[in-house]
């Protein structure tokens, strides 16, 4: 299984910006896709999440109403739609992949990870 994140650049406070998260290898309707982040000194945090199966998102607190997650599944592609981003959401996000219906908030079990995509908002 290899994810590809893409998507990320420079915006500036109250802008919008769209991730995506393609899979390719092994596919399965029991799996789920998590978004992390990871800012300069801090530990990786959970934001979103969907299961493949029946479509549930999950979000952290910091993200609700603001940010977006959804699937294409015909194209193995997982989107974050992030609006009114704030400074404090700058940060490497990451997508990554569990085999399992479960949506995890905890990084450690999620066997595959994309390269990270760098967000920057600019106040």
């Amino acid at each position: 299984v290899q994810l590809q994140a893409s998507g990320g650049g420079l915006v500036q406070a109250g802008g919008s910006l769209r991730l995506s998260c393609v899979h390719s290898g092994r596919t399965s309707n029991d799996a789920a896709t998590g978004w992390f982040r990871q800012a300069p000194g801090k530990e990786r945090e959970f934001v979103a999440g969907v299961r493949w199966s029946g479509g549930n998102t999950y979000y952290a607190d910091t993200v609700k109403g603001r940010f977006t997650i959804s699937k294409i599944s015909a194209k193995n592609t997982v989107y974050l739609q992030m609006n009114s981003l704030k400074p404090e959401d700058t940060a490497v996000y990451y997508c990554a992949l569990r085999w399992g219906s479960t949506v995890h908030r905890a990084a450690q079990l999620y066997g595959y990870w994309g390269q990270g995509t760098q967000v920057t908002v600019s106040s």
